[in-house]
């Protein structure tokens, strides 16, 4: 997925810290931002923007959808900016230490809610609005900052899971729709056998491919958020723990048996680099990748 978002000319007195753009994430894009004091140019946003303030204290003034707001800001207050409003007018007086920005694309939001939530989006609009706080969405970009700091195995399809739930969220809370009536939690039926056998025979298959949670809901014939519910009803574990376990047997097994470049491993072990693979491997069993390589040719 390209750079989505209008971060870079948007944030023009601001600085990026990290961004997610070279995960190769399909659902939605993180950026972290420290932003001096200043005013910011007029855009119309292609994406729906959520920022969440992680350190610092400031006061925003900011203009849209024909609403002035005035927020004093600090860590876990939340601004929404949904794809096609015009900010007229920002303002930030004191700079900002750490900004979380995360865009969901138009065309995985709108599908997520059709498919899953069944709602049509043609009469729906998330509000522009600043929030003191969210604890569902500090819940989200804690999971995305830990897979910024240190890649996993299967950070895309959690990434993917997390993209649906927070568009889920968004709507239920923020829009015209917020007293939808949502749909039962905790009460999801396991997969059947024949169904999950299905579902693990794909992914032993094909653990050294890139797949998604949507790949896997679609051998099972269902949506992908109420797949994984029942995948974790029938495993005990959502779909990226699972396959995340798959994977990490897959690497020592390559290790143990085979002569294959360690980069060669990395990448069929999902990650994007040696170095987050040997990071990763490391904190799982203990030892680097090139040690348990070793230790195995003596065993």
């Amino acid at each position: 997925m390209g750079l989505l978002g209008n971060s870079v000319d948007k944030y023009v007195t601001g600085r990026m810290l990290d961004t997610s753009n070279d995960r190769r994430w399909s659902h939605l894009l993180a950026e972290r931002w420290s932003h001096e004091a200043g005013e910011l140019p007029s855009l119309v946003p292609r994406d729906t923007e959520i920022a969440i303030m992680l350190r610092g204290r400031s006061r925003v003034d900011r203009e849209g959808a024909g609403m002035r707001q005035r927020t004093y800001a600090r860590k876990g207050t939340v601004w929404l900016c949904p794809a096609g409003i015009c900010e007229d007018f920002i303002s930030i007086a004191e700079p900002v230490e750490e900004c979380l920005h995360i865009f969901l694309p138009d065309k995985p939001f709108k599908e997520t809610l059709l498919k899953d939530l069944d709602i049509d989006l043609s009469g729906i609009s998330i509000r522009y609005e600043s929030i003191d706080s969210d604890i569902f969405i500090e819940y989200v970009a804690e999971q995305i900052l830990r897979e910024l700091a240190a890649e996993t195995s299967t950070g895309r399809l959690l990434v993917e899971t997390l993209g649906s739930a927070l568009s889920a969220h968004l709507v239920h809370t923020y829009s015209a729709a917020a007293g939808y009536p949502k749909r039962p939690r905790g009460d999801h039926k396991p997969l059947d056998p024949k169904r999950l056998v299905r579902v693990t025979d794909f992914i032993n298959e094909h653990v050294e491919r890139d797949f998604s949670v949507a790949d896997l809901a679609s051998v099972a014939c269902m949506s992908p958020a109420h797949f994984s519910r029942s995948f974790k009803a029938a495993t005990g574990k959502p779909p990226h723990e699972y396959i995340s376990g798959q994977r990490l047997d897959l690497a020592k097994r390559l290790l143990a048996t085979s002569d294959r470049l360690l980069v060669d491993i990395a990448y069929a072990a999902g990650f994007s680099s040696q170095a987050n693979f040997n990071r990763a491997f490391r904190k799982a069993v203990g030892t680097t990748p090139s040690l348990f390589r070793a230790q195995a040719l003596y065993d």
